[in-house]
């Protein structure tokens, strides 16, 4: 087996660019694994998955909607705590009795935690949640002193 020549450089120890060329060899392998990796995200080797999240405000709501095709509305915890609001859940991985061997498996499977600080304080005790076509809706009302005030300011 061959092996690279490589220049020597004795006082490449002493130079800072060799903590700049760690961090872009370190940059390389991350964006290598990152599209080796297809559409896997951090974690999903271990069980773990991170379902997409949006979060949007009205004048009179906060609303969280989380992208979890699959799961059984039951089989999801929704909980609220100083501002931050979590979800949790597990996917189970379908069981076939059937040998199949398989090409490539893009689909996530796992327990998943989402967790989100508000950006302002809620009506903890009407805060309403739906489940409808795999995306989870969670309807936080806000507080009086978190909806907007408008100031009219009068020119002259």
């Amino acid at each position: 087996m061959a092996k690279e020549l490589e220049i020597w450089r004795p006082f490449r120890e002493l130079s800072p660019l060799r903590d700049f060329e760690r961090m872009r060899r370190d940059m390389d392998r991350l964006w290598d694994s990152f599209f080796e990796g297809g559409h896997r995200k951090r974690g999903e080797e271990a069980g773990e998955w991170f379902p997409a999240l949006d979060v949007s405000e009205t004048k009179n709501d906060i609303v969280v909607k989380t992208e979890v095709p699959g799961l059984d509305p039951k089989d999801i915890d929704i909980s609220l705590s100083e501002g931050v609001l979590a979800i949790k859940g597990e996917k189970k991985q379908e069981k076939e009795e059937k040998e199949e061997n398989y090409h490539l498996i893009e689909r996530s499977f796992g327990s998943f935690t989402r967790s989100v600080r508000l950006p302002g304080d809620v009506q903890s005790d009407k805060i309403t949640a739906s489940y409808k076509n795999g995306v989870l809706k969670v309807t936080l009302p806000k507080s009086e002193e978190a909806k907007k005030k408008e100031i009219k300011i009068k020119v002259e």
